[in-house]
């Protein structure tokens, strides 16, 4: 008897509702480009999902969407994400940490504050699945 450890994916969306969010994405980047923001689509460019400024990504899958999240320069990630793999103190973590997490929040609210302003309709979607992602449900114009 042979252990097989086998990950079930969640139900994929119809191609018309993942075409729509394809629309809704470059919507989202053209938006977000006006403001300013380096943006980039992850989900098609096949490359590294950290590069610094705004990581528009699309998931095909029935409850996904499209995402917006923020990805800072590496010398500023990493020295936080290394402290944190060694393990932190949550109530009180290191300066680099609470850096980090702080500029998150906030890129967060900003992304927030401004796609619904453009009349984006935009949700802040589980935590502990998605971070400090930002989901976009829709546009309202």
């Amino acid at each position: 008897m042979t252990d097989t450890c086998r990950f079930d994916l969640p139900p994929k969306a119809p191609p018309e509702i993942v075409e729509a969010r394809q629309a809704l994405a470059e919507q989202v980047c053209q938006e977000l480009r006006l403001v300013g923001f380096p943006v980039y689509r992850g989900d098609l460019s096949g490359g590294p999902h950290y590069l610094p400024g705004v990581d528009i990504h699309v998931t095909p899958f029935v409850d996904g969407g499209v995402y917006a999240d923020w990805h800072t320069d590496t010398e500023l990630r990493a020295p936080a994400l290394d402290l944190f793999a060694k393990g932190i103190d949550y109530a009180n973590p290191p300066p680099a940490v609470r850096h980090y997490n702080t500029v998150l929040d906030h890129m967060q609210a900003a992304l927030t504050g401004i796609l619904a302003s453009a009349e984006f309709q935009v949700e802040e979607p589980d935590g502990h699945a998605h971070g400090s992602m930002v989901l976009v449900t829709g546009f309202q114009p």
